[in-house]
């Protein structure tokens, strides 16, 4: 298949090479010259919004993306930074990703190992709920719209066919890749983001299985399948996959809206626990003592430290942080010894003593030796800290957290304010004797 030939500059960014075609696109890696970085560049034809049939739905693909840019800001979302269209050019100027998509990890002799799929649909559900509380809808949920950055890291892009709840409610059939489409979808019924949560779960049976879960040889057949059948399950292709994952592949692709997960925390939820049970064997592959994307997330989602936490700052402690299991006498922290690094109890209990005598006992989700992040220079512990149970410690360093986006930054400062006045006042209370 040729090349286009390769245009010097789209707009002003100058292009690097072709990266690939699509339906009514080509995409270019470009460079930003002002942001000094690599960008991709999705090119329309101009040629196609004068189509007599599909023109007028080509040009609402390209608003529905354009309108779009700099609200996506998500970890796990291709970020759309720029949308141009006049007399020259239409184009979308995006995040750029070099991993491809996740086609290739759906064919049988190139699979993933279960725990990464889990970990990756994980994310990918992470992605959409934030979509939907902005009142978006994708509906064209597949392997070609999820990118792949490496390890589990994905994002989601393509959101030409996203239904917008603040913007024309118009619904424009015709808009999908017909075997990863919800019933729902087939039929041209009105949607909502339960159509993404059941092609969710086919692109994690897909995944799975290296093959989607309806074979047909046209559309009428596949139709069919969708709206009637019920696939086999996951396991009878792959035995090693355990019965949680099939009953998550099951729910998610219910035909039944009222069977299917309502919401995608649900969903979300569903995936982390079942990755922390028995059936997955990911200990090999992410090591013994540590900690899984997902459990780094729900765990501290779930920590009233992190309550005021977007998502996306949510993503950006668990990047910059340290997990570990700590057991009972371990001590944590010395009196005296410089401190580089804060931590937060995600689990178990410890005691904080100075001198021998006991200072005070933390309990899930409170922090210790903050001091080294709120003094900044020159920080030694003022006590010993001792594991007192099994835990599991949060270490976050410094260093990392001044590098941090300004919106964590701040979110740690009130935290830490809250949780200073806390202490202050209880002191106050035992030392008036109240």
């Amino acid at each position: 298949m040729n090349q286009p030939q390769l245009p010097e500059k789209i707009g002003k960014y100058p292009v690097v090479r072709h990266l690939g075609s699509g339906a009514t696109s080509e995409v270019y890696l470009c460079h930003d010259p002002f942001t000094e970085r690599d960008v991709a560049v999705k090119l329309v034809s101009a040629a196609l919004f004068n189509d007599p049939e599909r023109g007028k739905l080509y040009r609402k693909l390209f608003v529905t993306e354009a309108s779009l840019a700099g609200k996506l800001q998500h970890p796990h979302i291709c970020q759309i930074f720029d949308a141009v269209a006049d007399d020259s050019a239409h184009y979308i100027v995006m995040e750029y990703v070099d991993g491809g998509t996740l086609e290739k990890f759906c064919v049988p002799d190139h699979l993933l190992p279960v725990d990464k799929v889990v970990e990756i649909v994980f994310k990918c559900t992470r992605a959409l709920e934030f979509a939907h509380k902005m009142g978006i809808t994708h509906r064209d949920i597949k392997p070609a719209n999820l990118l792949y950055t490496g390890e589990t890291d994905v994002k989601v892009t393509d959101f030409g066919a996203a239904l917008i709840s603040t913007g024309d409610s118009t619904q424009i059939s015709a808009i999908g890749s017909p075997a990863y489409m919800s019933p729902q979808q087939v039929k041209e019924h009105p949607l909502d983001h339960r159509t993404d949560i059941y092609s969710m779960g086919v692109v994690m049976y897909h995944m799975l299985c290296g093959r989607l879960p309806f074979q047909a040889s046209n559309n009428f057949s596949l139709i069919y399948q969708i709206t009637n059948v019920e696939p086999a399950p996951p396991s009878s292709y792959q035995p090693d996959i355990p019965a949680g994952l099939d009953a998550i592949v099951r729910r998610a692709m219910a035909k039944d809206l009222e069977q299917r997960y309502v919401e995608w925390e649900e969903f979300s939820l569903d995936l982390a626990q079942v990755f922390r049970g028995e059936g997955i064997s990911h200990a090999a592959a992410i090591g013994e003592h540590e900690f899984a994307d997902s459990d780094k997330f729900e765990s501290l989602r779930k920590l009233p430290f992190f309550e005021k936490f977007s998502d996306a700052e949510i993503w950006e402690v668990a990047r910059i942080s340290a997990w570990r299991a700590a057991k009972a006498g371990e001590v944590l922290m010395k009196e005296g010894e410089s401190g580089t690094y804060f931590c937060i109890l995600a689990e178990g209990q410890i005691k904080v003593t100075k001198k021998g005598k006991l200072l005070n006992v933390l309990n899930a989700g409170e922090c210790f030796g903050e001091m080294a992040y709120l003094q900044k220079e020159g920080q030694r512990r003022g006590a010993d800290v001792t594991v007192m149970t099994d835990t599991k410690i949060i270490s976050i360093p410094t260093d990392k957290l001044d590098r941090a986006s300004d919106a964590c930054r701040h979110h740690f400062d009130r935290a830490f304010m809250e949780i200073l006045v806390e202490r202050l006042t209880m002191a106050n209370i035992r030392l008036s004797g109240v």
